[in-house]
């Protein structure tokens, strides 16, 4: 496994880290040993950077993280969230209440202090008011946390947060589907060196190829019951695409992909061509999964005449069936 510095902490990173969404819960239920076996699977293949967050489960992916480290030598870089819990979204957030947020994370990590705590895609008048680093700077201060960075939705919200020169990390959706952060923030996140956590990678699994107009999702899977936006940002479902018009886009990459490796590990091996990424964080139901994304590392850039391929697709044939801010 190939790895990257974080930022400036000095730290070096896997460039395929696991997303732990699903380990709360998010897309159908996953069980405690399903998640054991996981997790091992990802520190096994060299991935030492795991992406997690209060409300996923409701603490439940922090715990299972938890759990697994206790019984293991390897160091893992672990980033939680804070920010969507009812007692501080949309308009109550306060000191105090992040605080405790904060502690009871650091409770269910079982650590002293948290590697990193990300702003969860709070609304962007909350981040210009400018409070909130204030805070978060308290915090790291008081050595509850070690590093602070921000998860946005829109690439304005991201240019907001790099004005705050301590900032450690951004998270963006970026995949072959959602190609703006390119021209908006690439240059300017590797100039501060602001490390880049990718999300959505494969658009909720579009860019897997493998889905068809007609896929029924479980009802508690967000590419259900969050399709067209109707409980969160829609942009964090099939990247803000429609459903179907996504699986009609993904059916036209096919003939383009390489035959030396799957339609997942093509669009996460063009993620990772570009050097203002850091790490990548694909999420698996699955152990095998978590193998075929971590091979993702070590395979070779993409030539030139396919990245062309892929900007004039994006641009002719994408862009304008984003939804929602972006």
């Amino acid at each position: 496994m190939k790895t990257k510095p974080f930022g400036k902490t000095g730290i070096q990173v896997s460039q395929v880290g696991l997303g732990c969404w699903q380990l709360g819960g998010g897309w159908g239920k996953i069980s405690d040993a399903t998640s054991q076996a996981i997790l091992a699977a990802a520190v096994d293949h060299g991935m030492t950077f795991f992406d997690t967050a209060d409300v996923y489960g409701d603490g439940r992916s922090e715990r299972r993280i938890a759990s697994f480290l206790k019984d293991r030598s390897e160091q893992v870089f672990v980033a939680t969230k804070v920010g969507r819990t009812g007692d501080l979204y949309p308009d109550k957030y306060n000191e105090e209440t992040m605080r405790q947020r904060i502690e009871m994370s650091l409770d269910r990590l079982q650590v002293e202090a948290l590697d990193l705590i990300q702003l969860h895609c709070i609304p962007a008048e909350v981040m210009a008011d400018g409070a909130v680093f204030e805070w978060l700077r308290d915090f790291k201060r008081q050595g509850l946390i070690r590093e602070f960075g921000a998860s946005v939705e829109s690439m304005d919200e991201a240019l907001l947060c790099l004005q705050q020169d301590d900032l450690c990390s951004l998270q963006i959706i970026f995949n072959i589907f959602r190609q703006k952060p390119i021209h908006t923030i690439f240059a300017t996140a590797k100039a501060k060196e602001v490390a880049l956590i990718i999300r959505l990678p494969l658009a909720s699994g579009l860019l897997a190829g493998k889905f068809t107009a007609a896929q029924v999702f479980a009802a508690s899977d967000h590419r259900n019951f969050n399709r067209d936006g109707q409980f969160f940002n829609v942009g964090e479902t099939f990247a803000g695409l429609p459903f179907e018009k996504g699986v009609e886009l993904a059916d036209a990459l096919k003939p383009l992909a390489p035959k030396q490796m799957t339609m997942a590990q093509w669009a996460m091996r063009w993620i990772l061509d570009y050097d203002a990424v850091t790490v990548v964080i694909p999420g698996a139901s699955r152990p095998e999964q978590v193998m075929q994304n971590a091979a993702v590392a070590d395979l070779a850039p993409l030539d030139e005449h396919m990245h062309r391929q892929l900007a004039e697709f994006y641009e002719k044939s994408v862009q304008d069936h984003i939804r929602g801010p972006y």
